[in-house]
């Protein structure tokens, strides 16, 4: 009788597109559990980051990718500082960001992905964040505009947008970054580097 694989093909793949993203030290994780002690959002997560690093070496995939820690993790780094196996954890948080996003999978938070293709598109427009134009094409893509207005709510995002204009936090205009042609190969290199 032949004995089941540990990992399947597809479960295989996973597992070394993130370990050939972040680096071979994601084997080195003895599941101290720093990583998921220091975390400041940990309270949120259904999967705690040693609990996400776990589940990638041993390729659920599912698991992973449907989990909304990966969209939860505000990327502050304290996981990767405290670990003693210096793994970057942050790291592997952004490629499974970028894997759940790619591969279309459902995530507890749909709107989250949005938020994200949003955000980065914005970079790349202009080679930093324009939050007003952000704001505007998340709203308009997730929906929450036509929610805004049907309920009234609309009112009190312009009350804040008025507030912050005022004190000097919000431009109307956005400024377009000297070194955008840069931040722009980059999203191009990243994009070819994603092909191969």
């Amino acid at each position: 009788m032949s004995e089941k694989p540990l990992l399947l093909d597809s479960d295989r793949r996973f597992r070394n597109i993130v370990i050939e993203s972040v680096g071979k030290e994601v084997f080195n994780c003895y599941q101290c559990s720093k990583c998921s002690a220091g975390c400041p959002v940990a309270f949120a997560m259904d999967l705690l980051p040693h609990q996400v690093i776990r589940s990638v070496l041993f390729g659920k995939k599912e698991k992973v990718l449907s989990s909304s820690t990966i969209w939860i993790c505000a990327s502050c780094e304290t996981c990767t500082t405290r670990c003693p196996n210096e793994i970057d954890i942050a790291q592997v948080m952004d490629v499974l960001r970028q894997l759940q996003y790619e591969s279309g999978c459902l995530t507890p938070q749909p709107k989250i992905p949005i938020l994200h293709s949003t955000f980065l598109n914005s970079i790349k427009k202009t080679g930093r964040v324009h939050e007003l134009s952000m704001i505007r094409n998340f709203s308009i893509k997730s929906g929450d505009l036509k929610e805004k207005l049907k309920k009234g709510t609309w009112k009190n995002d312009m009350k804040l947008a008025v507030k912050m204009f005022l004190r000097g936090k919000l431009k109307l205009f956005p400024h377009v970054s000297k070194g955008v042609k840069d931040v722009r190969t980059l999203f191009n290199q990243a994009q070819e580097h994603k092909k191969t």
